[in-house]
């Protein structure tokens, strides 16, 4: 039997150090591919050789909202400060309970109006429908019956005018040039399909006139962590994966899409929690089985700021959701796994998220076990295994540190000697203690939670965008 246990643990030790040094390969070339791609797109807006244009080709904006009455004024407000000529802003009100669409349609001095809307894809009928004008934007809010976050988009979607949408969260501020940064890979090359933003944390900030007024970390443990993971997954893993066209996400909180393209494939899929991963791997398998030239990109310049979680109750029910609705992604594309048609997409990126996202919790704490198992067989080099782990953790801090201080350089803004050494401390506790929960959360994702395809994550709102929340 203590045979059978120490050959048992140096498998597993062979696993795991293989496990770890891939990893940490993936993540050291992540980051430094992000930051060199940053410093260059820096340098090149300094020298001013970016592509500028005077064409701007038209966008609708959408905005589904369930129960948002506390941010969706300052949301619909801060997108009428976009330097940008030709969009349209559309709020779908997804059956709310509270007054999101009596708020809206009083404060932008809304008027019903009667006005058919064409199904280019399938979804709830609608209920009532206000329009308005400001300046050379039209705003249209539609309520209808609830039937899900993916419901709601299609809603956007079948009542859009332009070509191309952007989607957006309800919670969530676009700086003034985050729509002309999403639209540069689209009139750099026409066969791209679809453009990811980046996502930062919108606690971090205050904003005017969609500028940045002041950024500060937050004292909120849980927000200054997700802060730093954050910034590293958007620096990091996507700009590599876009590299080679290889990003299967695209955030909910802000992401471009060619509307034929999308209709063409059914739009938004309501039985999934996940809408948003799984549009992205539909266009993928969509586009390559019918032989379409297409091309899914990101821009790191084009940047969404979310309210994130603040309290842990709100971040279990969040990344609960998220790992359910990739699983759910995974599975219904598991096509993709190792098939040579899909070139690099089934070889890498989705051999990527099956064993570094969807498996990693439950590898990871299948590694603690045996690190317990290990003591209780007294075959554990105690030594060895606080040295090997504290270079790790120092290790992944210090690329977190690298993505989290790059993104401040690359937007010119100024972080006070406190933030800077708040920022380090979150960086070693992000990797030693957040990572560890996070494991855990994900993994109990199965277990004891009712999957409610239709339901809408739900965290608390703050209105005042920048404020401290605890």
């Amino acid at each position: 039997m203590a045979e059978l246990t120490s050959h048992f643990l140096s498998g597993v030790a062979v696993f795991f150090l293989m496990y770890l040094i891939i990893y940490a390969s993936y993540l050291f070339a992540s980051v430094t591919v992000g930051a060199f791609r940053l410093f260059r797109l820096d340098r090149m807006s300094q020298i001013k050789n970016e592509l500028k244009h005077e064409f701007y080709f038209p966008v609708s904006i959408l905005v589904p909202a369930y129960n948002e009455e506390v941010t969706i004024i300052d949301s619909v407000e801060s997108l009428l400060h976009l330097d940008y000529k030709l969009y349209e802003i559309i709020v779908i009100d997804d059956g709310s309970t509270d007054r999101t669409t009596a708020l809206m349609a009083a404060h932008f001095h809304m008027e019903k109006v009667a006005r058919p809307i064409r199904r280019m894809v399938a979804c709830r009928e609608q209920e009532e429908i206000y329009e308005c004008t400001r300046g050379a934007v039209r705003i249209t809010l539609i309520r209808k019956k609830n039937g899900g976050k993916g419901d709601a988009l299609n809603m956007g979607i079948n009542a859009s005018e332009y070509p191309y949408f952007i989607c957006m969260d309800a919670d969530s501020l676009l700086q003034a040039d985050s729509v002309e940064r999403i639209v540069q890979p689209v009139m750099e090359d026409d066969n791209v399909v679809a453009v990811g933003g980046l996502i930062r944390i919108a606690q971090c900030i205050s904003m005017k006139d969609g500028k940045i007024a002041g950024y500060h970390l937050p004292w909120n443990l849980l927000l200054s962590m997700q802060v730093m993971e954050y910034d590293r997954s958007f620096l990091a893993s996507r700009i590599l994966l876009d590299s080679f066209n290889g990003n299967l996400i695209i955030s909910g909180a802000f992401g471009l899409f060619k509307k034929d393209v999308v209709a063409a494939c059914g739009g938004y899929d309501t039985n999934t929690l996940g809408e948003d991963m799984e549009l992205v791997m539909k266009l993928h398998t969509f586009c390559r089985n019918n032989d379409i030239r297409y091309a899914i990109r990101y821009e790191p310049n084009a940047i969404c700021w979310s309210q994130a979680p603040s309290s842990f109750r709100d971040l279990k029910s969040q990344r609960r959701r998220w790992h359910l609705g990739l699983f759910q992604s995974m599975v219904k594309y598991r096509q993709l796994f190792l098939n040579r048609h899909y070139g690099v997409l089934g070889t890498f990126s989705y051999l990527y998220y099956l064993l570094y996202e969807l498996c990693s919790p439950v590898i990871e704490l299948f590694g603690l076990f045996a690190i317990v198992l290990a003591a209780g067989a007294g075959q554990l080099n105690v030594g060895f295994m606080l040295s090997l782990y504290l270079l790790y953790a120092v290790y992944g801090a210090v690329l977190t540190m690298t993505a989290f201080f790059q993104r401040i350089y690359s937007q010119n803004v100024h972080l006070s000697a406190g933030d800077v050494a708040k920022a380090c401390v979150m960086c070693v506790l992000e990797n030693v203690f957040f990572r560890l929960v996070l494991d855990v959360v994900r993994s109990t994702a199965f277990f004891g939670y009712r999957k409610r395809k239709l339901a809408w994550g739900r965290i608390r709102r703050t209105r005042q965008f920048g404020e401290d929340v605890r």
